[in-house]
């Protein structure tokens, strides 16, 4: 008799196909959907943030770096560069009004990051953007970790004194440079209060540092929206243990292995000749329609996209857009615009002899029924009333 043939092996980060198969978007929604995966780290860049209307900073054309002429800089990169900040820092704080917190709201895959959170499921939020959309999006601050600074908090360059965003707002939108006014402070022009950004030449936040150790115990990485070119950033994927799957959701491929020989870097076609097979799957395209791809087959699509709905009408709440009161007031800005436009027309036709007195009865009573359905005047969108 012969010897039963033996079982293929495993593969080590999803054990439900051989260690021969190349795993798809749809293994990693089965890991997710069995259980398999329970602590799920995030990695996200600028990729993220464009569909909410902030440009990333190296695509050509559309980058941050080649829409900076207007600032007349002797380099793209000064604009983030600490010794030119002090030179001269117009320039910074120009830009700064136009990326400030409050600008711009979160997209899906911020909200699918508060999905995982609120299913238990979110590890951490590792973000190289510094826009603030993860908490905004209402991730909570001790699962975020901002590699590279935000807006969040800023600190005096001379004393050191620490301030929120919400203190410096009102200069930062007035478009001036924000110098703290402590009595050590006043008159020195070194005492500009800066953003806890991370200029170039400047440590990366101790809070990076502490949280490394959280990624040897992630089971599922998803990367979205980077270029994985800055490091040490794009060296956290190697952190995770050897058998944890990653998935890399973003415009074009990034971060692959140089050949068979090399250990670091996704290998998504099995180059290296893993053992225990392929772990790395690539989902290729805008990051939201990404997530949202994965959302179907996991069966959340409608959750996540009434949780982003929700957190959109919460932030206008917020600002006053779409209260009661407000609603109220924009249906008599509304009609009281239309009724002085019959008003100019019945007064252009009665001194041209075109309209009568009935005419003009008429015409004014006309404004009682018109409809009040018109382009939202805060919003920019058509809106009923």
């Amino acid at each position: 008799m012969g010897s039963p043939s033996s079982s293929p092996a495993a593969n080590r980060a999803f054990p439900h196909l051989a260690a021969d198969e190349r795993p798809t978007l749809k293994d990693v929604a089965k890991l997710i959907k069995d259980g398999k995966a329970k602590r799920i780290m995030v990695m996200a860049g600028a990729g993220i943030s464009t569909a909410a209307g902030i440009p990333d900073f190296r695509s050509p054309g559309t980058g941050l770096y080649d829409n900076l002429a207007k600032y007349d800089l002797p380099y793209p990169e000064a604009i983030f560069d600490i010794d030119y900040l002090e030179e001269r820092p117009e320039a910074f704080y120009t830009l700064a009004k136009e990326l400030y917190p409050g600008n711009f709201k979160p997209t899906i895959c911020h909200y699918f990051f508060r999905l995982l959170q609120e299913k238990s499921l979110l590890a951490g939020a590792w973000t190289q953007n510094i826009d603030t959309l993860e908490r905004i999006a209402g991730i909570e601050d001790d699962l975020i970790v901002e590699a590279h600074g935000s807006f969040a908090e800023a600190a005096c360059l001379n004393c050191r004194k620490k301030y929120t965003k919400e203190e410096i707002k009102p200069q930062i939108m007035r478009g001036e440079v924000v110098r703290c006014q402590e009595k050590r402070c006043k008159g020195k022009d070194a005492a500009l209060i800066k953003p806890n950004i991370v200029f170039f030449g400047e440590g990366l936040p101790d809070r990076f540092f502490s949280r490394l150790s959280h990624f040897s115990s992630c089971d599922l990485l998803i990367v979205l929206g980077t270029s994985l070119t800055v490091g040490p950033f794009n060296s956290l994927m190697h952190r995770v243990p050897s058998s944890c799957p990653r998935l890399l959701i973003n415009l074009e491929s990034v971060g692959e292995v140089d050949g068979p020989r090399s250990r670091e870097g996704f290998d998504f076609d099995g180059v290296t000749g893993r053992a225990g097979g392929i772990r790395d799957v690539r989902r290729l395209g805008d990051a939201d329609e990404g997530v949202l791809e994965l959302c179907e087959m996991l069966g959340w699509a409608d959750e996540l996209r009434r949780l982003k709905d929700e957190g959109w009408k919460a932030l206008d709440e917020a600002e006053g857009k779409t209260t009661p009161a407000k609603v109220e007031e924009r249906k008599e800005e509304i009609k009281e615009a239309k009724r002085e436009e019959i008003v100019a027309h019945v007064g252009e036709a009665v001194e041209g002899g075109k309209a009568g007195k009935e005419d003009v009865d008429d015409l004014t009573k006309a404004v009682e029924g018109v409809s009040l359905e018109q382009k939202d005047p805060i919003n920019d969108k058509k809106a009923p009333l």
